[in-house]
């Protein structure tokens, strides 16, 4: 589905139409240019290419200025594409926060802050200290016996070990908007979102 891409801003707190203190994300969500839209019959699929935020020209290559020369826009830092877009968005439109304001629930899709290399305490929640059995002797955090011996000899795919946590493509599904703010390009969504504060955030309708 189309949608718009933003840029996390932080959290906050607001109150709802019934008067429940709620936590919610501000996003700054656009405005963003179309810069391509691809046909079914030029390159088999159809959809719409968007670019987001501002960025140097000394910094962008020669083939990128002049696919933004095409849109007749400024270089931007971030292109997203989007399927099924609407038949009436033109090469160089400017898609603001207001495509979104009709909209009650909203899917937001990011990556999640790396938290590195981490055990299966922090990484699956683990109970950690139990009683010292399944192989689990005087390692309070270790995850214990990962499988049989003899049979099948070797330890199955997906085993919940220690290992590299976080850093991720994640998408957050049917999130409330809470309020559209056109004037400041902002976007208040109930709960939290994938990413640190300033990452790139893609809201698809």
């Amino acid at each position: 589905m189309p949608g718009l891409i933003g840029k996390k801003v932080g959290m906050t707190s607001v109150f709802d139409e019934n008067g429940k203190y709620v936590a919610c994300t501000v996003i700054e969500a656009g405005p963003c240019v179309v810069t391509q839209i691809k046909t079914q019959e030029k390159d088999g699929y159809s959809a719409v290419q968007l670019a987001f935020d501002e960025k140097k020209e000394k910094n962008t290559t020669k083939p990128l200025l002049g696919h933004f020369k095409s849109a007749n826009t400024s270089p931007k830092r971030k292109l997203v594409e989007f399927l099924d877009a609407p038949e009436d968005w033109k090469l160089g439109d400017l898609i603001t926060v207001e495509y979104l304001k009709d909209d009650v629930f909203v899917d937001v899709v990011g990556i999640s802050k790396g938290k590195g290399f981490q055990g299966v305490v922090k990484r699956y929640n683990f109970q950690g200290v139990g009683d010292s059995t399944h192989g689990q002797h005087n390692r309070l955090r270790a995850p214990g016996s990962l499988g049989a011996s003899s049979y099948p000899s070797r330890v199955f795919k997906g085993m919940r070990m220690g290992g590299r946590t976080g850093n991720q493509r994640t998408t957050i599904f049917d999130l409330r908007v809470l309020k559209v703010m056109p004037e400041q390009n902002l976007l208040l969504v109930k709960g939290s979102v994938p990413g640190a504060k300033g990452s790139y955030l893609i809201i698809e309708k």
